[in-house]
């Protein structure tokens, strides 16, 4: 029997006919089309949720991580990751801590669509991406599905904020995985977990979670948790994680979720025991799709290393500026490293004193921030792609640091503007003016140095 069916030949209506096409719409893709329609163009975004927000809002992750150096000096990101802040701010639903800000993510939602719609963006939410066309070897449209059918969306340029390189996988450009990836996390949120804690003192729900009870029930990684505002006493947490996925094939994110979701029970289960009248802590919310943090490497103008990063490297090109650690969740082993801008290294799993020690011996002066240049985010060959979010070309180190919202936010906002600047001035991509992109993001208040 032939394990293909062939789908006949169809005409497909055009949607929408735009000038820059955001593929994801994450906030990286939200803020990929928002910029690129403040400097005049006509700009989409397409969203296989209900909702903007990616990561944040279908994977319930509240975080963002802060905005100022590690000494604290200046503020080194700005820009629409700023003014959403703000937005959220007015709303009561951020809270600020001292190095970064727990959202609440259902409000996030409603101020991504004002986000939109303010910008005139054209929205197409409930929204798969299912394929791109090109002519002459240049791609002019995405093939679309949605409630009224298959459709497609004519661009003059397009953005791949997908997470999973999907357009640039179907364009043929260069990506790459790597065989250790690094595992998926399926977070929650907890009613009636601050209540416990709060008659547990010196118990942290790590401690209740990682345990002989829990034993081979739930891999040993790293857990984290956040006490959102404006949501009663709800607690998100996340301590899954579903190590040999790659969540980019459809049958093993199927499996993903289904794993994460178990393990989700494991840590309920666990709190509900090892904590005190923990049968009053209640399962809230479980995430819309499981947090994804690596499949798809673009392969770009420029690979960042984790040198160059944490070496605190000025370029040129700068598009972006950030200072959180590198994160490696490890795929072979249990826990996680991270490495910091002065120089230490901590390598942490649940339940064990963390190994400290130094990726590189003390300086005299050690960076407070690194920077991500433009490079990064054209694909090699490309004549009017741009890549965004965690497609971002860097390699394993570099990669556990830029991965994070506020970095990917940026990268967004980078890649919009530099897409209405190339249509602007009729050049490709790769052509972009890096000083004129620079001088844009600053008028528009990204915080470039």
């Amino acid at each position: 029997m032939s394990r293909t069916i062939r789908e006949p030949a169809r005409d497909v209506p055009i949607a929408d006919e735009v000038d820059v096409l955001s593929v994801g719409g994450s906030a990286t893709g939200v803020f990929a089309a928002v910029a690129a329609a403040r400097l005049g163009m006509r700009a989409a975004v397409i969203e296989r949720q209900g909702f903007f927000g990616g990561t944040a809002t279908a994977g319930l992750v509240a975080i963002w991580h802060g905005l100022r150096d590690t000494a604290g000096r200046r503020e080194v990101i700005g820009g629409l990751t700023r003014e959403v802040i703000e937005r959220l701010r007015a709303r009561d639903a951020v809270d600020e801590r001292p190095d970064h800000f727990v959202l609440n993510t259902e409000e996030l939602k409603i101020e991504l669509d004002r986000l939109v719609i303010d910008a005139g963006v054209q929205p197409f939410l409930n929204t798969w991406y299912a394929g791109a066309v090109a002519e002459d070897g240049r791609p002019v449209a995405a093939i679309i599905q949605d409630k009224s059918g298959r459709r497609a969306v004519r661009a003059r340029c397009f953005i791949d904020a997908s997470g999973d390189g999907d357009l640039i996988r179907d364009l043929g450009l260069t990506a790459e995985k790597w065989d250790d990836l690094q595992p998926p996390t399926t977070c929650a949120r907890f009613s009636g977990l601050q209540a416990a804690l709060a008659r547990a003192p010196g118990l942290s729900i790590e401690n209740a979670v990682f345990n002989e009870a829990t034993g081979d029930r739930l891999p040993l990684g790293f857990l984290w948790s956040a006490n959102l505002p404006g949501v009663g006493d709800a607690v998100m947490v996340a301590g899954t994680r579903v190590p040999g996925a790659d969540c980019s094939e459809a049958d093993q994110l199927t499996r993903a979720e289904i794993e994460g979701r178990r393990q989700v029970r494991v840590i309920h289960d666990a709190l509900r025991e090892r904590l005190p009248e923990g049968r009053s802590i209640g399962l809230d919310a479980l995430p819309a799709t499981i947090g994804v943090r690596e499949t798809r490497h673009a392969r770009c103008l420029h690979r960042i290393t984790e040198s160059e990063l944490l070496g605190g490297v000025r370029f040129p090109d700068a598009i972006a500026n950030g200072t959180y650690r590198v994160d490696v969740h490890h795929s072979d082993k249990p826990g996680l490293t991270f490495r910091y801008l002065d120089g230490r290294e901590t390598y942490h799993v649940p339940g064990r004193l963390s190994v400290e020690g130094r990726w590189r011996e003390p300086t005299g002066e050690d960076p407070t921030f690194y920077q991500v240049p433009y490079r990064c985010l054209v694909p090699r060959g490309a004549c009017n792609v741009l890549v965004a979010g965690r497609l971002i070309d860097a390699d394993r180190g570099a990669y556990g640091a830029l991965r994070v919202m506020v970095n990917c936010n940026q990268f967004g906002e980078a890649a919009g503007t530099a897409a209405a600047l190339s249509l602007q001035a009729g050049t490709d991509v790769a052509s972009v003016d890096a000083q004129s992109l620079r001088r844009a993001l600053a008028a528009a208040g990204a915080v470039v140095i």
